[in-house]
């Protein structure tokens, strides 16, 4: 991360925390943010951030500006994520990055192109839901206390 970058991710959380936002809610909603993220569906992230935001009251502009950090480790991790999926279903791995591959299975039957590759979607879904049972909590209890401690420096706004 650039140096531009942290110190804009530092204010944005000294911000929320001189308004009276938790250092709980703040390590929540990096700790969602971060899982969600990486979901290994393309497309599906900035709406699964917006819902898990509006739902907890987590701050929307941390959580999308957490997204938008992290979309090229969401690139990254699609592929780990299908294979882990494949593997752990007794799968033989399918062409992912096989472009020609791609299209000709997808011009010979779309359907059943779908459904091939939505099933090693759901897998790499199976993978990163047990994945994120470990990652979120720890995330959440690694930053609560260097959240806590940064809020313990700061005094609250005063209400206008």
């Amino acid at each position: 991360m650039s140096e531009g970058w942290r110190a804009r991710l530092r204010r944005l959380i000294v911000d929320q925390l001189t308004q009276g936002v938790t250092p709980q809610r703040i390590a929540l909603t990096f700790a969602l943010g971060a899982l969600l993220s990486v979901f290994p569906v393309f497309g599906m992230t900035t709406a699964l951030c917006t819902g898990a935001a509006l739902w907890l009251r987590l701050n929307q502009p941390l959580i999308q500006l957490l997204n938008a950090v992290l979309a090229p480790v969401h690139l990254l991790l699609l592929y780990p994520f299908y294979r882990a999926g494949e593997r752990l279903f007794g799968q033989e791995p399918a062409p992912l990055l096989a472009i020609g591959e791609l299209v000709q299975r997808f011009g010979a039957d779309p359907r059943q192109f779908i459904v091939d590759y939505g099933m090693i979607a759901a897998y790499g879904c199976v993978v990163w839901l047990l994945v994120s049972l470990l990652v979120v909590p720890l995330m959440y209890l690694a930053l609560k206390p260097l959240l806590a401690s940064l809020a313990r420096g700061l005094r609250p706004r005063a209400a206008p």
